[in-house]
């Protein structure tokens, strides 16, 4: 028996399926299985064994006490037991925060992925795409810049999430219009956020521009240009008739493409470079020398290698920053390109510097974005960090900041007009034109607008088809009417939003303040250092310093004198016989 047991113990899985095969019956398994069992003696021999365990246990503990006393090892196993819990509390915490994985290792997500979504799902960033991953040696018109790879740049919260908005500080010294704090994100947390595709146009998809170029000068009582193709008014109200595939004019409607023989002339060269512009695009324009050219700050070297600055001027303008600036080989100033522009279409420089501020969709026909700035305004943030915090984080097409102070169209003419911005009577004219269309003065019934008077010398853009299509109508109110780009805003807007409801997002101007700093025109700055010139001190002469002749007497003081220090006389103590006498005395 005690053989057929080992026989068990040393046989496999194998040999025991395979003698239950072979037709041993259930009594031989038994006697098999049998000796394996462990005797009735076997198994109360470990209970003995620890009950007289537990009763050495227990008279250690009785000698323990007798000794120490009750209530000292009661407290030290209260204090024993505790910090056990404590530490498999700490322990589990930890274990707990390092290995339960979450809904994005869940999901099988990358880090940067995950944090990117968690950062839109809390504070509302932009919900239409996901971050992109792009390769470096991809064109930036379909793909931006590689993301950041460092694990300790990532973001789980957005850093503006719990900000909130400030007045702009008090200050004695400057009363005006000021900047007001602006939280931006970092710009590594910046381009991790760029949107992998491009917006969604409401309504209209494919938007063409009319071109002619057989187009005859002519005159008309409508107003506009050969540059803007003479639309009429029919053309006009068709223009605001938004459809999926539409047709307007858009300026550069003479000539091949736009650049070429259109009344705006561009070199060759500088055309080829506005095409090769992928991804981002900082414009300005400097027209008959009327500013002075302002170099950004701030600027990241992500957006030096990859976004565009580029700097339109005219001839005269060129002329004057040859004297005072070098221009490299390349057509350089710092980080802005130089592109000379020549048969220029209006003889206003206001209204020459309007192509390149409505019309950069025209000009760089393959960027995605656009930050246009006043040729008097010097840019203080990185070009990436200003579309996130403007676009991307409250996911719109179009941004400008409202005026500082007026916010009704028809107190913005006014102020024109006193101000002798253009000539009052075509000013008239074309307030009276709007109120004839149906222009009223802003009240709360106008809102989610808070203002109908924009400070257009910031527009940031992306370009889609409806926000195109917006500036387009924006430049052709402008080619048709005064060159005031503030007084035609709002029509535009509304006759928009009417159609298909999209309206561009108007930000405080205190917040324009904050990333961009506004300089006065080149005349009033050339006029206060002559000022500042002529302002010299006197002449020294050779002759002595003489001191004029003047009567001493009346201009110098005497020394003061100094007088004898008076005596105090001692404190007398009440009960002196003096003084009772003086009382006795005075009662006689």
């Amino acid at each position: 028996m005690s053989g057929s047991s080992l026989g068990l113990r040393s046989a496999s899985y194998g040999s025991l399926q395979q003698q239950l095969q072979n037709g041993a019956g259930l009594a031989q398994l038994q006697i098999q299985i049998s000796p394996v069992s462990v005797p009735v003696s076997v198994r109360k021999t470990p209970s003995k064994m620890a009950l007289q365990g537990s009763r050495d246990k227990e008279r250690v503990l009785n000698r323990i006490c007798k000794v120490a006393g009750r209530r000292r090892v009661g407290m030290f196993l209260l204090l024993l037991v505790s910090a056990v819990v404590f530490c498999s509390l700490f322990s589990f915490i930890t274990k707990d925060d390092d290995t339960t994985p979450g809904i994005e290792s869940s999901m099988g997500l990358s880090n940067h992925n995950t944090n990117t979504i968690a950062v839109r799902e809390e504070i509302s960033l932009n919900t239409r795409t996901t971050p992109a991953v792009p390769s470096p040696h991809v064109k930036l018109n379909i793909m931006f810049p590689a993301p950041i790879s460092d694990s300790s740049q990532m973001f789980t919260e957005h850093p503006c999430a719990n900000f909130s908005f400030m007045p702009p500080p008090i200050s004695p010294k400057r009363t005006g219009p000021r900047p007001c704090p602006v939280c931006y994100a970092s710009v590594e947390q910046a381009m991790s956020l760029i949107p992998v595709e491009p917006s969604a146009s409401p309504v209209l998809n494919t938007l063409d521009f009319i071109s002619d170029e057989n187009l005859v000068e002519r005159e008309t009582l409508n107003g506009g240009s050969s540059f803007g193709g003479y639309p009429s008014l029919l053309d006009r109200d068709l223009s605001y008739d938004i459809r999926d595939s539409m047709r307007v004019h858009c300026g550069f409607v003479k000539g091949r493409r736009p650049g070429q023989g259109t009344g705006f002339d561009i070199d060759e060269s500088d055309l080829s470079a506005m095409e090769n512009c992928f991804g981002v695009v900082v414009a300005s324009a400097i027209f008959g020398n009327y500013d002075i050219l302002q170099q950004p700050k701030n600027v990241s070297e992500q957006a030096k290698q990859n976004v565009c600055f580029f700097m339109f001027v005219d001839e005269e303008t060129e002329a004057y920053m040859k004297n005072y600036t070098t221009i490299d080989e390349n057509k350089y100033v710092g980080l802005w390109r130089i592109v000379v522009v020549r048969n220029l279409p209006y003889r206003d420089a206001r209204r020459n510097g309007k192509v390149p501020k409505l019309l950069l969709h025209r000009l760089f026909p393959n960027v995605r974005y656009s930050i246009w700035i006043d040729g008097k305004l010097e840019l203080v943030r990185d070009p990436y960090q200003i579309l996130e915090r403007f676009l991307w984080r409250k996911n719109v097409t179009l941004a400008i900041s409202r005026h500082y102070r007026r916010f009704d169209v028809y107190e913005e003419a006014e102020a024109n007009k006193a101000a002798g911005k253009y000539d009052n009577s075509s000013i008239d004219n074309q307030i009276e034109f709007y109120r004839r269309e149906g222009l009223t003065h802003y009240s709360s019934a106008k809102l989610p607008f808070t203002s109908d008077v924009p400070e257009g010398c910031v527009i940031i853009k992306e370009h889609i088809p409806i926000t195109n299509l917006f500036t387009c109508l924006w430049f052709n109110e402008v080619d048709r009417f005064t060159a005031r780009d503030q007084l035609s805003f709002s029509t535009v807007r509304d006759k928009i939003r009417s159609k298909v409801g999209w309206y561009p997002d108007m930000f405080l101007d205190c917040e324009r303040r904050d990333f961009v700093v506004q300089a006065y025109h080149r005349e009033l700055l050339e006029q206060r250092q002559r000022a500042l010139k002529n302002r010299q001190p006197p002449a020294l002469t050779e002759a002595p310093y003489m001191k004029p002749a003047t009567n001493e007497a009346h201009y110098t003081r005497n020394p003061p004198r100094k007088l004898a220090p008076v005596k105090r006389p001692k404190d007398r103590k009440s009960g002196s016989k003096r003084h009772r006498q003086k009382a006795t005395n005075s009662f006689l």
